[in-house]
């Protein structure tokens, strides 16, 4: 079994307050989660409103194939990502 893990980095410049925030990170976490069936939650910045990291996981019998899933969920959380700019992003994947 192997789990793949992708940590996202953003910068939100245009947001003023932790509501802005959360419209946009829900915006974001629901439409990869709807689209991809994976596990996404907010997992670091969260009382900083021009900040946030969402952590996505995903399950695979392959490794190859989670780490192509998480390939596709990066490049769709590219083009979804309106005001947000990503500052880095990193894929592990865990051999159990």
């Amino acid at each position: 079994m192997n789990v793949g893990t992708l940590c996202v980095r953003f910068r939100l410049p245009e947001n003023g307050s932790l509501k802005g925030k959360r419209k946009i990170i829900k915006s974001i976490s629901s439409r990869v989660g709807n689209k991809f069936n994976v596990s996404v939650a907010e997992v670091d910045d969260l009382d900083r409103w021009q900040a946030a990291t969402l952590g996505i996981a995903c399950v695979s019998n392959g490794r190859r194939h989670a780490n192509e899933m998480l390939s596709k969920v990066m490049d769709f959380i590219e083009v979804i990502r309106g005001d947000a700019e990503i500052l880095d992003y990193e894929i592990e994947i865990i051999t159990l």
